[in-house]
């Protein structure tokens, strides 16, 4: 089995052990899985470019590195602390969106029907700032989520255009800062939230991952349509 596949059999272990944590109550074990997920996908992502003879992409390496930071900071209460958790999530996203334009995500965009993808998450981010505005405003936050929330936007419309699985996970991140910030705005708290959130975030970067370093060490890297998208290895 090649060391890859042995790494994100890691991070799947550890994701499940989250996530029953986040259900049970379990403060110790959430305190010792949830930094470890995305340095396992990292070193997943730097084993599938050692296995291909290819250079990992720093991007999104960097984009790792930043969402880790975002982790632990969300793990301590205060609005200090979520401040800087979302700090380093934008630079997560601004990895993200960086990594994608460079793969051609601009170009892309401009083509049918990849055309509406923009236009649908500016209408979703509008609508959702509407929706939890006067909550947000109340904890001193209106501000600060609503520029984070166009990078997400920006960064999710730009993922559409690198693969389905890519695709997929920057919707599923951006479904899990939406529960997040519905939660803070308290406008809504669906039941089992918690677990909702990290599911949805640990699968949308799962995918995000494993959508790019399925291209590592490709002959040519250019942007992936839905009607062209590689079926999974």
């Amino acid at each position: 089995m090649p060391r890859s596949r042995t790494v994100l059999i890691a991070f799947l272990v550890v994701t499940a052990a989250n996530l029953l944590a986040n259900a049970t109550g379990g403060g110790l074990a959430f305190l010792l899985t949830k930094p470890l997920l995305m340095p396992l996908l990292a070193a997943y992502l730097w084993r599938v470019s050692a296995e291909r003879a290819a250079r990992p992409d720093r991007l999104l390496l960097a984009a790792l590195a930043f969402a880790t930071g975002g982790d632990v900071a969300l793990m301590i209460d205060g609005t200090g602390w979520f401040l800087a958790g979302m700090a380093c999530f934008l630079g997560t996203h601004l990895c993200y969106l960086a990594a994608f334009t460079r793969h051609g995500a601009a170009t892309a965009l401009r083509r049918t029907p990849l055309v509406a993808v923009p236009l649908g998450y500016a209408v979703l981010t509008v609508v959702a700032l509407t929706w939890m505005w006067a909550g947000l405003t109340d904890v001193g936050l209106a501000v600060p989520v609503a520029g984070y929330a166009i990078a997400l936007a920006a960064m999710a419309s730009t993922a559409a255009t690198q693969g389905w699985r890519v695709g997929l996970g920057a919707a599923l991140f951006l479904g899990s800062d939406l529960l997040i910030a519905a939660g803070v705005a308290e406008v809504a708290q669906p039941p089992g939230a918690p677990v909702l959130v990290m599911a949805t975030y640990a699968a949308g970067q799962a995918l995000i991952v494993t959508g790019r370093a399925a291209r590592t060490g490709t002959p040519t890297d250019a942007p992936v349509t839905p009607a062209t998208a590689p079926a999974t290895p």
